[in-house]
């Protein structure tokens, strides 16, 4: 059986859950999940209706569009059949590293904030091919309400047009708000085009949906370190259980936003990895399912022991 399979089976066990969530977000309450361990959050599920399209559901739930096709390889992202279900992958095992600041795993296209009330979690589009973010420490060094942007060099030879010089305003990259880097010419910022969270699409900058860099800005400080990596496998503990998460390489991701689906490789060799995070409970690993999950690179959390 298939990690989607086991997620969708799930569903009927979900119903009074979902319909709280429901109630919840209808009535403009954000549903805040709580850590455990390393992994934090809850699968959820979602029935399509006529006219939606994952798009629109993306948005809605914090995904980003390639997060969320990713779960649901054999759903056409633009025209799903009414009454499809969907899994929903609002659950996710913690990247490797200080649980302090922001924290930013490239290959899960997702940002982590960690600060005394918890750890919030964010979908971001990050650097196309040729463009990579950085991979290190740095911090917060200047934050901008209306920031202005300055085209680099580079970005100007590729569109001459592009003046010197964008104020605040609609056609502003950044959108309307901006954590700047430690890193010249690197932000954490909102964006004017939306579809682009959850994609590989900027330069290196680090995107997110309007609402959420509004969300994020008045509770970051200057200083605040950051932390980026790229991890496309994770392992984590919550109650007693391990967890394995892998999502797509690079090149599955561009794939999967040109065609909507992208061709299956499996993880290399994590052996040795899942056999010491399992430590004493290696014997009671299933490797079946482990190879299933390096394999399909669905995105989220698969319980192995």
């Amino acid at each position: 059986m298939t990690p989607t399979r086991r997620a969708l089976l799930a569903a009927s066990a979900c119903v009074v859950a979902l319909s709280m969530r429901r109630a919840a977000r209808a009535a403009g309450i954000m549903v805040a999940p709580e850590a455990t361990g390393d992994v934090i959050g809850a699968l959820d599920f979602h029935l399509t209706s006529k006219g939606e399209t994952l798009l629109d559901l993306a948005r809605e739930r914090k995904l980003g569009i390639l997060e969320l096709m990713a779960a649901n390889p054999a759903v056409d992202p633009w025209v799903p059949e009414p009454g499809t279900p969907l899994v929903v992958p609002t659950q996710h095992v913690l990247p490797e590293a200080p649980r302090e600041g922001i924290v930013i795993n490239l290959a899960e296209l997702r940002l982590y904030v960690f600060d005394r009330d918890g750890v919030r979690t964010f979908p971001i589009g990050v650097g196309r091919t040729g463009y990579v973010t950085p991979i290190g420490r740095t911090t917060v060094v200047r934050k901008q309400e209306g920031p202005t942007w300055y085209p680099t060099e580079t970005t100007r030879a590729d569109d001459p047009t592009l003046p010197a010089a964008v104020p605040p305003g609609p056609d502003n990259p950044m959108g309307a708000y901006a954590l700047y880097l430690g890193w010249p010419t690197y932000a954490v910022h909102g964006t004017n085009k939306p579809w682009g969270v959850g994609r590989l699409i900027s330069r290196g900058c680090i995107r997110l949906y309007p609402e959420d860099i509004e969300a994020l800005y008045p509770t970051v400080k200057i200083g605040t370190p950051v932390t980026t990596v790229s991890q496309a496998v994770k392992l984590g503990w919550q109650q007693g259980a391990l967890y394995l998460e892998v999502h797509p390489t690079r090149a599955q991701l561009n794939e999967l936003g040109r065609s909507g689906r992208y061709t299956r490789s499996p993880a290399p060799d994590i052996t040795e990895r899942v056999t010491t995070a399992a430590g004493a409970a290696a014997t009671r690993v299933d490797w079946a399912l482990v190879g299933t999950a390096a394999l399909e690179r669905l995105g989220y959390p698969i319980r192995i022991v």
